[in-house]
């Protein structure tokens, strides 16, 4: 007797079948993805419905951290209050001779011909939440391209360097603290002058690379961007170095540095403005030259023609 069903049920592919399939397809797009960023319009659009479903599940989160705020004993506040009207009493001196100081140098460098540092402008974000990758040192901002934000801008707070752009949605954009691996910042060393840049190490530090054994550089040395790389602006605070590894055997020291800024910390940061991009000097004759060229050309048609009247 036949058992078989009719042909009304028969099954379609194996179970095994279909989930080789699925397999081999979900990491032939993987790896196309990695490679090429195919998928980044789709994940652009992807999230511009799944940022509403973010922002309500951080609300409880951030309803319970403005009931603590909210229910801050009394005491504590009046303390701070004091603490701070203290410390502005004692920094008010200090103030005092730095803006002196500021407007000396700006007349020397009226004086020396030399061009007044560029004054850097920008936007004011709210850190949403860390990134998920546990290997990665990266974080969500409330701005996006909504705010004329792009990729590459530096993210500074009130002690320094904090990270860099490097993706952004429509909505929020993605920022890449100074302690990822994937990370670098061009430095110098405000006692010395030494030039190297800083590397990430994925753990909150940061190294200190390419320095020579023989280089002085001592502990406590404030490092500070170079503005080499044409993306940070030169004179912000990134780092204090805080050991120091001199091995003969190797040709470059061991330098780990603590970053100044609040990098593992959530709270306010500034997105800088895009840097304008710096015209050299022979950029600016080759232009010269050109338009010089165009203009040659342009009033030889027109002495031939006045030579035909004549």
């Amino acid at each position: 007797m036949d058992q078989q069903p009719p042909p009304f049920f028969k099954r379609g592919p194996a179970p095994v079948a279909l989930l080789s399939f699925y397999v081999a397809l979900s990491l032939a797009l993987l790896v196309v993805d990695a490679r090429f960023h195919t998928l980044e319009v789709l994940r652009q659009g992807l999230s511009m419905f799944t940022h509403p479903v973010q922002s309500f599940a951080h609300l409880p989160a951030q309803l319970l951290d403005n009931a603590d705020s909210y229910f801050a004993s009394l005491a504590r506040l009046q303390e701070e209050n004091a603490q701070l009207k203290r410390a502005r009493l004692e920094n008010v001196a200090a103030l005092l001779r730095s803006q002196q100081m500021e407007v000396e140098n700006e007349r020397l460098r009226k004086l020396l011909g030399v061009r007044e540092r560029q004054q850097v402008s920008g936007q004011v974000a709210q850190i949403l939440y860390s990134a998920r990758d546990p290997y990665a040192r990266r974080i969500i901002i409330d701005k996006g391209q909504q705010n004329k934000v792009v990729a590459g801008q530096p993210v500074i707070d009130d002690a320094g360097i904090v990270g860099q752009v490097t993706r952004v949605f429509p909505f929020v954009a993605e920022v890449t603290l100074i302690t990822d691996k994937e990370q670098a910042v061009p430095v110098q060393v405000v006692r010395t002058g030494l030039r190297s840049v800083v590397f990430g190490l994925g753990d909150g530090q940061l190294e200190l690379r390419f320095v020579p054994v023989t280089a002085d550089i001592q502990n406590g040395d404030m490092l500070v961007t170079s503005g080499l790389d044409g993306i940070f602006p030169a004179g912000f605070p990134v780092a204090k170095v805080v050991h120091i590894e001199s091995d003969t055997a190797y040709s470059f020291a061991r330098i780990i540095c603590t970053p100044l800024a609040g990098v593992e910390h959530f709270s306010e940061v500034m997105v800088l403005d895009p840097r304008p991009a710096v015209v050299l000097p022979e950029e600016l004759e080759s232009e010269a030259a050109s338009k010089h060229a165009k203009a040659a050309t342009r009033s030889g048609p027109a002495k031939k023609k006045r030579l035909k009247k004549d």
